[in-house]
């Protein structure tokens, strides 16, 4: 008698990478506008990560440019009168332009205050209406005022130092005031007139690098104003320096000695901000702002495709049934979901990253700005997109993988 073998066990079935990617793939192509659809949110979320962090470096590279031009050249000077301010209505000598450019390092120095006249005091005209029904401000500066604010003039020019020690009556304007006066050309040598004393304009200035307040104010000689309305009353005075790049620190610890050697504590010197410090806190406002919209933008693209692969289970019941009964374990069931939420997500971060790093040459070419991408940005955006597909596909993959066969294939 035969005797019978024993009975070979049952393999189990295995599902190889290749199988589970090719099964993805089909998922995914199987309904391709609702795919594309889907994958949108984590398109525009990548995108906009990778196109914020960008702008923000280009950004940041543009601030330290301008910062080390305008702002790191820049030192200001206030008269705070000493221990008793009341007996001493102006500090600053009358030679303190030329003791402040003789300084190595500064390319223009000048002393400027308000001058204070009664309301509606400047007019173009003796009589009539004052400029736009409101008070224009008028400063009394020295010649080296106007150059270190480095105007741009729409007409004229700008007073110099003979104006200035000989008290001529001229006077320099901002466009915004000028236009709101009706002067408009200089062809007929107009006046603005200040508490009823006339000035002849002589230069209307439309931008300047520093001083922005100048483009509203009416600009006079100090030398006039002195003998006209007498030394600064309320406001102290001030000196607006320009120094050439990295002279600035030194120019401000100078400054007070070089104007009065005996009584330097008359003197308040603010040195330029440190460009780095600046530049840190403007790129971490942009990063919270805009990482928050791109924040939001994958969590969007995250519920998207949870939705999505939620209802593709419920729509394929039948198809895992069939693959329960012919096999398939659970944890088959789960990679294959996932492997297709996964997908969508990785094809959203690399389309998403493109857009970004786009956006970032787009608008540093329309701006004329030189472009700022790190790549590690660009690697780690799809890598962000694949993350946002798994954790939003795990799921509606349990929940296929808890799917009974014979219930399945009942429907």
């Amino acid at each position: 008698m035969r005797r019978r073998g024993r009975p070979r066990p049952v393999e189990p079935t295995r599902l190889l990478p290749r199988d589970l990617l090719a099964e993805a793939l089909a998922g995914v192509l199987q309904r391709p506008a609702r795919s594309a659809l889907t994958a949108l949110g984590t398109v525009l979320g990548v995108g906009a990560f990778v196109a914020v962090l960008g702008l923000t470096a280009t950004a940041s590279a543009r601030i330290d440019s301008r910062f080390s031009v305008l702002t790191a050249t820049e030192v200001s000077v206030e008269d705070t009168g000493g221990p008793r301010p009341d007996l001493t209505p102006l500090s600053f000598p009358a030679d303190a332009d030329a003791r402040i450019q003789r300084l190595n390092g500064v390319e223009a120095a000048g002393v400027y205050w308000p001058v204070q006249l009664p309301a509606g005091s400047v007019r173009a005209a003796p009589v009539g209406r004052p400029s736009g029904g409101e008070q224009a401000t008028v400063i009394a500066a020295s010649a080296g005022v106007l150059t270190a604010a480095e105007p741009h003039l729409a007409e004229g020019r700008t007073f110099d130092a003979w104006h200035d020690t000989t008290g001529r009556q001229v006077a320099v304007l901002g466009s915004a005031l000028a236009a709101r006066l009706g002067i408009g050309t200089l062809d007929t040598q107009p006046a603005v007139f200040l508490a009823g004393r006339p000035f002849t304009v002589i230069g209307i200035v439309d931008d300047v690098r520093r001083r922005p307040d100048l483009l509203l104010s009416v600009v006079v000689p100090r030398g006039a104003a002195t003998r006209l309305w007498g030394g600064p009353t309320g406001d102290r005075a001030k000196m607006l320096v320009a120094t050439r790049i990295g002279a600035a620190r030194q120019i401000a610890d100078e400054a007070a000695l070089a104007l009065d050697p005996a009584h330097p504590e008359n003197f308040t010197v603010t040195p330029p901000p440190d460009p780095r410090t600046l530049r840190s806190g403007v790129t971490s406002d942009l990063d919270r702002l805009f990482l928050l919209l791109a924040g939001i933008c994958l969590v969007i693209g995250a519920v998207g495709i949870a939705n999505t692969t939620l209802v593709a289970v419920l729509e394929r019941t039948g198809e895992i049934g069939l693959r329960r009964a012919l096999g398939a374990r659970g944890r088959h069931i789960t990679g294959q979901f996932l492997c297709e939420s996964g997908s969508l997500g990785l094809l959203g971060g690399l389309v998403g990253s493109s857009l970004g790093v786009l956006t970032v040459l787009g608008v540093a070419l329309a701006r004329d700005w030189t472009p700022v991408v790190s790549p590690a940005t660009v690697a780690a955006a799809p890598v962000a997109g694949l993350a946002t597909g798994l954790l939003a596909g795990a799921y509606p993959a349990w929940r296929a993988a808890r799917i009974q066969p014979a219930e399945a294939l009942r429907r």
